[in-house]
């Protein structure tokens, strides 16, 4: 991880300085998955996890135990097993685990049955995310009910649980300067990608070929994942919002929406293009693509401190109703579509989510009745579209089967906002003339 132990006990103190007194949180990492019989899926550590300790192995769980005297960070993992490490790679064991993550203590997972009881007994409240992995609920649960059984002995279990999520999810909305710097080069390596895919693209290729070149440009640069299963859909596929088949071929004078970012680090890219198979936009593609274009940029201006979270949708469904009125795509005053919701038909979904650990990353989008107000360093995405489905003959021919994203992630500054993911062309000039000159361009250098 390029964020330091520095940062890691600077979160972990800022949660410890929440929490109601005499609290104790207990965090633990992902569970391993089976992918069938004796494979696994690739392990990923939880966002929650990885955010307060850095720690990628699986099989761990994080204690905060604020005011112990023998040490507040407290983390459980696997103990060194030679024979194991021949077959999984190296484990740091608890040993491992003090010294590079400065743990207070470090103990075996296999004792954490004997082991959390006597470090929850006496705390009056537990901070933890009940309800999101049921086996390992049902472990916390035992490990209250240990204490219950001892309470005729002397033994006090807490009286109270609360949900770590509320505090936690807040802190992450904020991103630090090393946070910054890890989304930009997520979305540098992801924007290579697409400029990659724009480069690689011919009629009568597959849209799961095209999707390699992605993956290709994204690992070459050290992203070894994407953030979420890429979506590479030719035609009328782009009409399905989340289309991840990827098994038709790309036909000439069709569109492609790209929507793929690679994960860095422990952070998410999010970008969206389209652009058109042969290299050249039809007047209609263009027409619908430039009025794309023109609500994403107006809406990209709203963003900056101060303002609210919904303003940037408020602003793209004004321009989006008035543009489709426009080209005779809606019929009537914009301002009664936008109050019935017509416009619905062909621009579905909200203008963006947060984007951090997670692709839609945590925070909340309202306090109260109130949308949240946007703060210097929240970091969210801009991805209005248009879907015309091809059967839909309410609207001209020329426009059926068009679907148009644009989609770029936005960093809110001190002073406005800077789209992070610049580094794809999306005007129709630029397209063009990026996918024009691909038989001119030698082979691509890496990134880092």
């Amino acid at each position: 991880m390029a964020i330091n132990k520095t940062e890691f006990a600077r979160r972990r103190d800022k949660l410890m300085a929440m929490m109601e007194p005499n609290s104790i949180a207990i965090v633990p990492t992902a569970s391993v998955k089976t992918r069938s019989r004796d494979i696994e899926y690739p392990f990923r550590p939880d966002s929650n996890f990885l955010y307060l300790t850095g720690f990628v192995e699986p099989e761990a769980v994080l204690v905060l135990l604020p005011g112990r005297s023998h040490g507040q960070f407290v983390l459980f993992c696997r103990e060194r097993n030679p024979e194991r490490e021949i077959w999984d790679g190296l484990r740091a064991g608890p040993e491992g685990v003090l010294a590079s993550h400065s743990a207070d203590d470090a103990f075996p997972i296999d004792d954490i049955d004997d082991i959390l009881p006597g470090l929850i007994e006496g705390r009056d409240r537990v901070y933890y995310a009940m309800g999101r992995d049921p086996l390992f609920d049902r472990r916390v649960m035992n490990w209250i009910n240990v204490i219950r059984e001892n309470v005729g002995s002397g033994a006090v279990p807490p009286g109270e649980f609360l949900d770590l999520d509320h505090l936690l999810h807040d802190m992450r909305l904020y991103k630090s300067a090393a946070e910054i710097r890890l989304l930009k080069t997520a979305c540098e390596i992801s924007a290579a990608g697409h400029c990659r895919a724009m480069q690689a693209c011919v009629p009568g290729m597959m849209e799961y070929a095209l999707e390699a070149e992605l993956i290709y440009e994204f690992t070459r640069n050290g992203a070894r994942a994407p953030a979420y299963p890429s979506i590479v859909g030719g035609g009328r596929n782009a009409c399905v919002l989340h289309y991840i088949d990827n098994h038709s071929v790309l036909r000439d004078g069709d569109l492609v929406l790209i929507d793929a970012g690679c994960e860095y680090q422990g952070y998410a890219a999010d970008i969206t293009r389209t652009f058109p198979v042969s290299g050249v936009f039809s007047p209609a593609q263009k027409q619908l693509y430039e009025l794309v274009l023109q609500v994403q940029l107006r809406a990209i201006e709203t963003l900056r401190p101060g303002g609210h979270w919904n303003q940037a949708h408020e602003t793209s469904v004004q321009v989006m109703v008035e543009g489709l009125v426009a080209l005779g795509i809606l019929h009537g005053e914009p301002e009664q579509l936008i109050a019935n919701g017509a416009y619905k038909a062909f621009y579905m979904h909200r203008i963006g989510h947060w984007l951090g650990m997670d692709v839609h990353d945590v925070g909340d989008y309202r306090i109260g009745d109130q949308w949240r107000v946007l703060e210097p360093g929240m970091v969210l995405t801009v991805e209005p579209g248009i879907y015309i489905h091809p059967d839909d003959d309410r609207v001209a021919k020329k426009w059926r089967g068009l679907a148009i994203r644009i989609e770029d992630d936005v960093l809110i500054t001190k002073n406005g906002c800077e789209v992070l993911s610049a580094g794809v062309p999306k005007t129709c000039s630029d397209i063009e003339q990026l996918m024009a000159s691909a038989r001119m361009k030698g082979p691509q250098r890496s990134l880092l």
